[in-house]
């Protein structure tokens, strides 16, 4: 991350100095670090910088506080085109210097309808792709939806997945999964719902408890997002919280460090058609220069 701010003092800054209020490093940083949180369009990346300003501040200086979006957009329509932020991480990403940075592998298992051939049942794919870089590692094919089990690992066996983080849904959340997972060095993040009845019911418990629940908020262990689309209004809450002595699974499940609930409620306009559903995951977080094999 230094060798890329340092890359950024170069860049040439075509302003006219006396009217600069914010270095262009700082703008710079400020888009990169807000797109790579999924921020859209200039208004989400100035909502992004003064929501994370103490954060941004560990790398650049803001002396002059947090910038319009209009600036933001200003200034970044003077930047050459060649340019190129995202791309000069993905430099790091892919470096020795960027070991520490980790990438989501996403690991999913979909049913290609459309080759069904004649009385055949249709082919499915278990595949694992890099949501950074946009592209498929590999792709394992299965007769059946159950056969991702056994497919998982296999897939994993035959892609570098070490120091970063894969994803799985709920029919991978295995604990042969997890051990394999963090035998090749890497993290995990494992949907969890029925197929693993007693630790989903535990963890669910859990995040029910109201007490529990304003705690993880003073603590920041909570984020609430809400989007309003087709007449109704969607409400997604997360919670995670690194307290597991309690869960009696703990041991069963290699490198869990975390558990994490969603809860997504959904409303219409006029405030009827309330429904809630709870969805829980259980999260493996490596601990930073913890030298964990």
């Amino acid at each position: 991350m230094e060798e890329l701010l340092n890359w950024m003092e170069y860049i040439e800054d075509v302003r006219q100095e006396r009217q600069v209020r914010h270095k262009l490093k700082d703008i710079l940083a400020i888009v990169l670090f807000a797109t790579l949180a999924n921020a859209d369009d200039w208004v989400e990346m100035a909502l992004f910088a003064k929501e994370y300003q103490d954060y941004l501040r560990r790398y650049i200086e803001l002396k002059n506080g947090i910038l319009s979006h209009d600036t933001l957009n200003r200034v970044m329509g003077l930047v050459a085109p060649e340019i190129q932020l995202y791309w000069k991480w993905q430099e790091l990403l892919n470096r020795n210097e960027g070991e520490a940075l980790k990438k989501i592998i996403c690991t999913d298992g979909k049913t290609m309808r459309s080759n069904k051939r004649k009385e055949g049942k249709p082919s499915h794919i278990v595949s694992a792709w890099s949501r950074e870089d946009g592209f498929c590692l590999g792709q394992k094919a299965v007769e059946e939806k159950s056969n991702e089990i056994t497919a998982i690992p296999e897939l994993l066996d035959r892609i570098q997945v070490k120091g970063h983080i894969i994803t799985i849904d709920a029919m991978g959340t295995q604990k042969t999964i997890a051990e394999k997972i963090r035998k090749k060095r890497a993290d995990y993040v494992l949907a969890l719902k029925g197929n693993q009845v007693g630790l989903h019911e535990d963890v669910e418990l859990y995040f029910r408890d109201e007490k529990i629940r304003k705690k993880l908020q003073e603590k920041k262990k909570y984020v609430c997002t809400i989007e309003k689309a087709h007449g109704q209004v969607e409400k997604r809450e997360y919670y995670q919280t690194e307290d597991i002595g309690w869960l009696p699974q703990k041991k069963e499940w290699k490198g869990l460090k975390s558990i994490g609930m969603e809860e997504k409620t959904i409303r219409g306009e006029k405030g009827n058609g309330k429904s809630t559903g709870i969805i829980s995951a259980a999260l493996r977080r490596m601990r930073k220069h913890s030298g964990e094999q």
